[in-house]
């Protein structure tokens, strides 16, 4: 049943356009190329585990941590919209 001028599944259209997008903005966040022995950030030594686990990985574990935290910051954004900006 769709309501207003939306038609029908457009509410699962948005939702797997949604999922696509940020299926894309994680694979284009994935390291390439080969991995560095130091950290491009603090220049500490990287493990030798951690290069073959991840290949083309630029920093160490906790500058990967700071990294993440910064990234998920910013993070995401709702296509939609809340229901009090739509009332405004």
């Amino acid at each position: 049943m769709a309501t207003g001028w939306a038609g029908d599944g457009a509410v699962q259209d948005q939702i797997d356009a949604t999922v696509k997008d940020a299926i894309k903005r994680a694979r284009s966040q994935l390291p390439k190329g080969p991995s560095l022995a130091h950290c491009e950030e603090c220049d500490e030594p990287i493990p030798e585990a951690r290069r073959r686990a991840l290949p083309g990985v630029r920093l160490c574990v906790p500058c990967q941590e700071a990294s993440d935290k910064d990234q998920a910051a910013g993070g995401t954004y709702n296509r939609r919209g809340s229901k009090d900006s739509q009332l405004r």
